[in-house]
């Protein structure tokens, strides 16, 4: 059972277990066209990632290994605690000197512009579980981690994507300047800064640079990247359990962080990859936050999430409003650095 954002008319619980309309999916891929030249393109680059994890294991220095791993976390902390937690939801909130630098590292991706990516991923949770969800998939994880990614949008698809809020991201300068100089800072940091390091800098051979610190790297992050988007049908709730069990226990326990998530995403410490709380992107964004980087770490309280299931059986009122609303004066009770003393205040 997936289960997606609750509308405010919905009152029961169980009301969130998702439909599975398979005439409307099928008609939903059937607009779909496959994009050929992305097929194409995403066949060469794991050829040639794979190609690299070859050269890793046999013949690229230590110093290039290093170089791309380093350049692959950066980009993974560029996509989550950036363009996923930052701009899409606003979890925290960040200085220019923070913005800057996780724009840097979201460009290293090489998934186009954070307010490309913000839109969509809005598109994402505003139609989560419906065929026109960018990434919607009632079948199986490869067909939403990876046939998705080759899939051209249909023209509703666009028309949604045209009626989702940008003003936010329309106000940041940051993400103003990157999606006007996209390309040149592709190039330049995606590109050509991977490859001519470890050449000119390591010694390393053109093609351990193209095949390491280019494609696998590229291939990785990639990935990892689409995960945000599919990983729900990893770390799910398990679909034999019965609706008052697993809303209750992603609740309460926040183990099974997609539901919560999808249903509460303002929340800085979900994380991506199957963990709640303890993931590297959200231990990076509590050392931001030391740092005076990062303000206004939004998170939801035990204590919050447990009196906002009893109002809503109580009063008959949405879920997720109550919860917010506990959430909101939880957090008003706490000091601004509760994420240096997590057992006390979470």
């Amino acid at each position: 059972m997936e289960i997606e954002e609750q509308s405010p008319k919905e009152n029961d619980i169980s009301k969130n277990e998702m439909p599975i309309d398979t005439k409307a999916t099928s008609e939903g891929d059937k607009k779909r066209e496959t994009s050929w030249p992305s097929v194409l393109f995403y066949i060469h680059l794991h050829t040639l990632g794979f190609y690299g994890l070859f050269a890793v294991l046999t013949s690229a220095s230590w110093l290039t290994i290093i170089f791309t791993f380093i350049l692959t976390a950066l980009g993974i902390l560029g996509a989550t605690a950036g363009a996923h937690r930052l701009w899409a939801h606003g979890a925290y909130n960040a200085t220019t000197s923070l913005k800057v630098f996780l724009m840097l590292c979201q460009t290293l991706v090489g998934q186009g512009s954070i307010y490309n990516w913000v839109r969509l991923h809005r598109l994402h949770h505003e139609k989560f579980g419906q065929p026109e969800d960018p990434y919607y998939s009632n079948r199986d994880f490869l067909r939403a981690h990876v046939y998705a990614q080759v899939l051209s949008r249909t023209a509703d698809q666009e028309a949604l994507l045209a009626k989702i809020d940008m003003s936010d991201m329309e106000e940041d300068k940051v993400v103003m300047f990157q999606k006007r100089f996209y390309w040149i800072l592709f190039v330049v940091l995606h590109v050509l800064l991977p490859i001519n390091t470890p050449l000119a800098d390591f010694g390393e051979t053109l093609g351990n640079s193209i095949f390491v610190s280019f494609s696998l790297r590229y291939m990785i992050v990639s990935n990892i990247c689409w995960l945000i988007n599919s990983c729900h049908f990893i770390w799910g709730l398990d679909k034999n359990f019965r609706p008052a069990d697993s809303n209750s226990v992603f609740f309460i326990t926040k183990t099974y962080w997609p539901q919560y998530h999808y249903m509460l995403p303002n929340d800085y410490q979900c994380g991506e990859f199957g963990n709640y709380g303890v993931g590297f992107t959200t231990s990076m964004i509590r050392v931001f936050a030391a740092l005076d980087l990062a303000t206004d770490l939004k998170t939801i309280t035990c204590a919050a999430v447990r009196n906002g299931l009893t109002e809503s059986v109580d009063t008959g009122n949405s879920v997720v409003d109550c919860i917010q609303k506990h959430a909101k004066m939880e957090m008003e009770a706490v000091p601004t650095n509760h994420y240096l003393n997590r057992e006390k205040f979470m």
